[in-house]
């Protein structure tokens, strides 16, 4: 619930002036007022994005919990509040109203309002990200104490990751029994690590071959030893005369 300014005093000049004015309920159209912007885009994973823009609107402050050290009224706090609706979801779901609200009162102009609500989106890929490379990586596994150690573990992470993506056309043909094929341009980087020893074992490995964990063959049977064996001099030390 979003409040216009209260704007002039209507009425008699006694009694206290209004702090609110016309309401903005979210779900509501019959209270939304003119939108100061307007505007459609078209997204390839989205469709027709249509935006409208409301400016200087505030809610009501009911508790005093985030201003507590300030006297008298509660303060009004304006912003931009923006409506957006999509014409499909990329998993078939029935598109719904998405509201947000910036701390900017009065936009400068509906390429800026774009931009904010496209930062927002961006933000879903930012979070995904972060999340993998802290679950799947290990990147907040170790505790280090030094701002640089720390520094250059992220780079690890990062290397990691991007190893990730460089493996996908591998990583097509070493897909597990239960997954579903699926273009090299929509393969996630967990399903990549899910496949990932598979898909090492068909590269090459400039490195010398594994020495085995069991021992060797050994002497032949009945063979003898030709090779000496090394005597260690003795110093004058271990003497006592």
């Amino acid at each position: 619930m979003f409040y216009a300014p209260a704007g002039a005093r209507r009425g008699p000049t006694k009694g206290r002036p209004p702090r609110h004015g016309a309401k903005l309920a979210l779900r509501d159209p019959a209270t939304h007022p003119d939108p100061v912007h307007r505007s459609v885009q078209e997204l390839e994973r989205y469709g027709a994005v249509s935006t409208v823009a409301f400016e200087r609107m505030h809610q009501k402050i009911d508790t005093r919990a985030g201003c507590k050290d300030s006297h008298g009224s509660p303060p009004l706090i304006e912003g931009t509040v923006i409506g957006l609706n999509v014409e499909h979801l990329p998993g078939g779901q029935p598109p719904k109203p998405m509201w947000l609200w910036a701390s900017k009162p009065v936009p400068g102009d509906v390429r800026e309002v774009d931009h904010w609500w496209s930062m927002y989106l961006r933000r879903f890929d930012i979070e995904h990200t972060f999340r993998f490379l802290k679950q799947n990586l290990g990147w907040a596994r170790p505790h280090l104490r030094e701002p640089n150690a720390a520094d250059r573990w992220t780079w690890i992470v990062i290397a990691a990751h991007t190893s990730l993506r460089l493996v996908r056309p591998m990583a097509i043909e070493c897909r597990l029994p239960w997954q579903q094929p699926i273009p090299e341009s929509k393969v996630t980087p967990g399903r990549v690590r899910a496949t990932y020893r598979r898909a090492c074992q068909n590269t090459v490995h400039p490195a010398n071959p594994p020495i085995a964990s069991t021992a060797g063959p050994g002497r032949p049977r009945g063979g003898v030893n030709r090779v000496k064996p090394v005597t260690q001099p003795v110093g004058l030390a271990h003497y006592k005369g």
